[in-house]
This record gives structure tokens, C-alpha cells and sequence, in this order.
């Protein structure tokens, strides 16, 4: 490959957005592409990440919003047309920002012409393009599987006699990836966007792809494992997933997959990050192959661990660990579409200690829009719910709408999201008259200059672009200090997670100088010491 200290998504900051919420240019109360090209000096310039990673726009009956695709080279009208998309690549490369898109193959909806002409009869030449089976004989499902969204993976088709599978919704049909035509048209759409400038893709449930070819039954959990440690998915968590998902037959198809982008690298270099829930560090790493798979395996370890020092350490320093061979390189993510605010799962202190891990660590970081400004998830009324899986499942706090409400840019109705009087497709946040991208921008010590101020200190930074990483010793149990350090520089980074003062006396501290701290209020040298006051981060250059 190139040279892989200059490829833009080894130093790259990708910045999520979910685009239903992001910005509404024509007044219907839903975010559109043509808003998010009307923000993209707000990105570039005002912000300073380095790439933007759109969630689905493709033409859908919005049944889990766009994430059920109805045509994969198309994009749906709520967000305007391939002409909107392609002005947006234009404005966005004219910032010089990458734009990675959303890449949904494990399923599509059951509105694809695909799926229509496949349930049309069991003799349709696309019959094979999903997974169909004939019932056991007492009527069941062909086998125990259980979708996300909450019971049986299989539904039943009066018409044609028999169930197709479906991992998540019923209107959100797998396709069949071990059909060699269903390969082929997937790659031609990977192929349209890339010829439209895409520059990566984002994709979905990746190591969902490959099942066992069997359709053996899972295995269930131990009813005491169970009951310590469900999330109450609607039944999911009661079985072992070992047949319904991660077949090693995934590994073979990422190869061919990374050949499609390998297509157009001589043009410029091509990117794929893949959601793979994964936890077990030694299988995730597979995913990486031999440098001929995806690029990166999303981490979601940060995610879902403790905000405690001890937890975070081991969950970096077990990525460093496995990231040994030639062309791995790691990332980090602490929230996204999916997963509740960082200030609201861990308050707004440690919301800013979360940002300056995330853009410190050795790594692609992955921000979530909102984030920078410390959003808080909104409390959805019943009345008001969106989410499918919240729909299917009530009642277990599984309802995703929370951290995906309008972006706040100003203290004007609709926060600046959409015209005052106009019902916003989720409610607004409540603090959106202090927590918005104005108000931010005249404090000097809000959430957005601190995130701008590290954005600013990574750029322009080779330690921390392409550095080494390890891990600090010698400081108190409830702080996490890192170095981080290239041939001409040197940096400290020093997370206090107590909720009071604690002093780090390092040797590394003996001269250095603080260059940010999360409360942006110093600019004190070191001494031998630093003291940290409650919930305080610091970077130290020395």
C-alpha cells in the first residue's frame, strides 16, 4: 500500500452524522443533504475534523430509517436527490473532507425490488438472493435464531409456503451473501458511490454477513449467566450467537471486498470501518486480516466500559496488544447513533475527559455529532417514540431516538435546526438555549472551544498523529496517564476520573508545560508535579 503514515483516515478525525438530524434546508422538520453541504465550513473550518461519515440517506420506507434500503444507488427523497449528493462531495472536497457513507449489505428492505421479485414465487430467478426454508414439521421456524429487534429471525410467507430470515425488523430481509449474484450486485454498488467521489464505507452489522451455512441452533446461555448479565434485548441476549452471525466464511468475503476499494486506490486511497461487536480482542483483530481485509474493525471497548481509570487503561492497552502486524492500526468511539450521549451516560465533566482521550490516544477517532458541545440525550414522550426497537420491545429501554434529536446551532426556536413554528421530526433538547453551537463559540471555556483546541493541537501534531503510545505508571489509583511521542515531540496526557483533587508526581513532569487543560483555564508548568482538581484532564508537553 502507500505510504501509510499520510493516508487521511490513519491522522484523519471522522465526525458522524446522522443526516435526519443534522440540519433541515427546506423546512419539513427532517435534516437533508443540502443542509449538511450549507454546515460544511462549520466542519472544516470552525470545527476541524477531517472526514464525515454519513448515516443511511438511500431510498427506504424508513421502517428502521434507512437502515432497511429500498434501492442501494439512490437516495431518498426526505433528503433530496443524487444531484444534492453530489454537490455535497464537491463542497466537502472542496474543504478537503473525506466523506465516508453508510453500507448496509446484511439486509435490505422488503421493498427492494430484489425482495419483491424473490417472495414472488419459490421459482423467481432472485429466490436465492435471500434466505428462504421450508418450516419443521409441525409448522415452526426452521431453526431457533432471534432477531435484534425482538423475537423469531424467521417470518412466515403465506404466499409462497415458506420463512425467510431477518436479523433485525421483518421488513428487513437478509440477503443471501453466498450467492455469488448477490456479491456481485453489492460490489457494483459499492462501485456507483465511489465513481460519485465516496471515499470510504461505513459498514453496517459487518460481521453479520456469513452464517453457518447449517442453520444450526444457537446454543442457550446459562440461566445464571443470563440473569447476571442480560440487557433485556427482547430474549436476544438468552442465546449464544455462534451460528446466526460471524462465520469464518466472513473473512474470504472482506478480501473481496477490499479488492472493489483496492479498485480505485490508484484515484485516491479508500476506507471501510466495520460495526463488529466483537469484545474478544484476538477474534476482533482477525478482521483486519492480513492488512487485505477491512481497514478497521470499529472498537466499541470504550463504549461499554466503566468510566473508571483502571477500565479504560486495560481496554487501550489490550488494543495495543493485539495490533501487531503490519498495517493495523487502532481507533477509538465513545458514542453513536446507538448508544446514549457521553454527557449523559457520564455527566458533563467527564464528558470533556472523554473527548480529550478520544483525540489523544494513538488511533482514528470517531466523533458523534453533538458531541462537541456536549448534548445530552432528550427525553422522548411516549407519543413521540421513533425507534423500531423501542416500538417491538416497550418498556426495556431500548429506544435509540434519545441521542439522535436535532443538532443545536443557536438559541433560536428549533435551536437553529429548523425554522421557528415547524415540527422537528424529534423533540429539541431543552438546553438548547446555552448548549448550541453560538453560544459555544463566544465561551472560551466551553465544550466546543476545548474540542477545537484539541483538534487544532492533533493536527498539527506528529506525536500525536502517528506516535507511539504506553501507558504512564507510578500515579494514583484514579488516574490515567499515556505519553505519547514521535521523534521531535513529546506529550503527557493525565485523566483524573476522582471526584476530588489528586497530585501525579512523574519523572516526565519534571519540565513540562500544561497546553490544555478540559477546564481551559491553565497554562501552568509542571515542576515534578501536577495537580489535577475533580474529574480534570491535562495534556503536558515536555
Amino acid at each position: 500500500m502507500s505510504n501509510q503514515p499520510l493516508l487521511w483516515w490513519r491522522h484523519g478525525v471522522v465526525y458522524q452524522i446522522y443526516p435526519r438530524s443534522f440540519m433541515d434546508s427546506n423546512g419539513d422538520g427532517i435534516g437533508d443533504l443540502r443542509g449538511i453541504t450549507k454546515k460544511m465550513d462549520y466542519l472544516s473550518n470552525t470545527l476541524g475534523i477531517d472526514a464525515i461519515w454519513l448515516s443511511p440517506f438511500y431510498k427506504s420506507p424508513m421502517d428502521d430509517f434507512g437502515y432497511d434500503v429500498a434501492d442501494y444507488c439512490d437516495v431518498d427523497p426526505i433528503f433530496g436527490t443524487l444531484a444534492d449528493f453530489d454537490a455535497l462531495i464537491t463542497a466537502a472536497h472542496a474543504q478537503n473532507l473525506k466523506v465516508i457513507v453508510d453500507f448496509v449489505p446484511n439486509h435490505s428492505s422488503d421493498q427492494h425490488q430484489w425482495f419483491i421479485e424473490s417472495r414472488s414465487s419459490r421459482d423467481n430467478p432472485k429466490r436465492d438472493w435471500y434466505t428462504w426454508r421450508d418450516a419443521k414439521p409441525d409448522g415452526s421456524p426452521p431453526n431457533n435464531w432471534l432477531a435484534v429487534f425482538g423475537g423469531s429471525a424467521w417470518e412466515w410467507d403465506e404466499k409462497t409456503q415458506q420463512y425467510y430470515l431477518h436479523s433485525f425488523l421483518p421488513s428487513q430481509p437478509d440477503l443471501n451473501w453466498r450467492n455469488p449474484e448477490v456479491k456481485a450486485a453489492m460490489f457494483e454498488a459499492m462501485r456507483f458511490w465511489m465513481r460519485r467521489g465516496v471515499d470510504g464505507f461505513r459498514v453496517d452489522v459487518a460481521h453479520y454477513l456469513m452464517k453457518d451455512p447449517d442453520l444450526r441452533d444457537n446454543p442457550l446461555v446459562d440461566a445464571v449467566i443470563l440473569a447476571e448479565n442480560t440487557k433485556s434485548l427482547g430474549g436476544y441476549d438468552s442465546q449464544q450467537h455462534l451460528y446466526d452471525k460471524g462465520h469464518s466464511d466472513n473473512h474470504e468475503l472482506y478480501r473481496q471486498f477490499r479488492g472493489v476499494l483496492d479498485e480505485f486506490e490508484a484515484i485516491s486511497p479508500r476506507y471501510s470501518v466495520g460495526e463488529i461487536h466483537i469484545f474478544d480482542w484476538e477474534e476482533w483483530a482477525t478482521y483486519y486480516g492480513a492488512g487485505d481485509e477491512l481497514h478497521m474493525p470499529f472498537n466499541f471497548g470504550l463504549i461499554y466500559a466503566k468510566w473508571k481509570a483502571n477500565v479504560v487503561r486495560d481496554v487501550v492497552e489490550s488494543v495495543e496488544r493485539v495490533l501487531t502486524k503490519p498495517g493495523q492500526w487502532p481507533n477509538y468511539v465513545f458514542s453513536n447513533h446507538d448508544e446514549h450521549r457521553i454527557s449523559s451516560r457520564y455527566g458533563a465533566d467527564a464528558a470533556r475527559s472523554i473527548m480529550m482521550v478520544l483525540l489523544t490516544l494513538r488511533g482514528t477517532p470517531t466523533m458523534y455529532y453533538g458531541d462537541e458541545l456536549g448534548m445530552k440525550d432528550v427525553s422522548i414522550p411516549p407519543e413521540k417514540v421513533q425507534d423500531p426497537w423501542e416500538l417491538r420491545v416497550p418498556g426495556a429501554n431500548l429506544g435509540r431516538d434519545p441521542e439522535r434529536t436535532p443538532m443545536q446551532w443557536d438559541a433560536t426556536p428549533n435551536a437553529g435546526f429548523s425554522p421557528a413554528g415547524v415540527e422537528t421530526w424529534l423533540p429539541i433538547g431543552e438546553d438548547y438555549s446555552t448548549v448550541n453551537v453560538e453560544a459555544e463559540l463566544q465561551d472560551a471555556r466551553s465544550m466546543l472551544n476545548m474540542t477545537r483546541a484539541l483538534l487544532r493541537l492533533r493536527r498539527g501534531s506528529e506525536a500525536l498523529l502517528n506516535g507511539s503510545y504506553r501507558t504512564a505508571v507510578g500515579t494514583p489509583e484514579e488516574v490515567y496517564a499515556y505519553v505519547r511521542e514521535a521523534s521531535s515531540e513529546r506529550y503527557l496526557i493525565l485523566i483524573n476520573f476522582a471526584a476530588d483533587e489528586r497530585t501525579v508526581s512523574l519523572p516526565e513532569l519534571a519540565s513540562g508545560q500544561v497546553v490544555i487543560s478540559t477546564l481551559m483555564d491553565r497554562d501552568d508548568k509542571t515542576g515534578g508535579s501536577l495537580k489535577l482538581r475533580p474529574n480534570e484532564g491535562c495534556v503536558v508537553r515536555f
